[in-house]
């Protein structure tokens, strides 16, 4: 499967679109982010124009889509697809393949897995109120 338009709109509403690095919100540090969250090569100082977002942004789709598609066996509608792709997006492929989320969609368990979206809420050891909005946005796409 491949992320949906909406799906896409989704994650920019979540990921601001910034043409400077600037510091994950949660470490004040590494990873250094720009763009819709684009992290790998990023460094502190480094700038870009909108159209290189755009292409960091479907790269990075293409990988998290692969993530997804490769780490679920079994039949997912679009806005699962979309919301799961979100969330691995956010806290990583490795993270997102070994979830509970996961392992209870896979073994057929939806409302477990459904649960699981709120748990992904800290970032730097710390509670993110950005993040608990975004995990409830994905949950609520998951189950539409």
């Amino acid at each position: 499967m491949r992320i949906s338009n909406s799906g896409r709109g989704f994650i920019k509403g979540f990921e601001d679109l910034r043409l400077v690095a600037y510091p994950d919100p949660g470490t004040g540090g590494k990873p250094w982010t720009i763009g819709w969250g684009h992290t790998k090569g990023v460094k502190q100082g480094d700038r870009i124009m909108q159209e290189q977002a755009e292409q960091f942004l479907s790269d990075d789709l293409a990988v998290f889509e692969l993530t997804v598609n490769s780490a679920i066996k079994r039949p997912l509608t679009q806005n699962q697809f979309d919301a799961m792709v979100s969330l691995a997006f956010n806290i990583g492929g490795a993270a997102f393949a070994g979830s509970t989320l996961v392992k209870k969609f896979n073994a057929g368990d939806v409302q477990g897995a459904v649960d699981e979206f709120p748990k992904w809420k800290n970032s730097g050891g710390k509670v993110m109120p950005g993040l608990v909005k975004r995990r409830a946005a994905e949950r609520e796409m998951f189950l539409a």
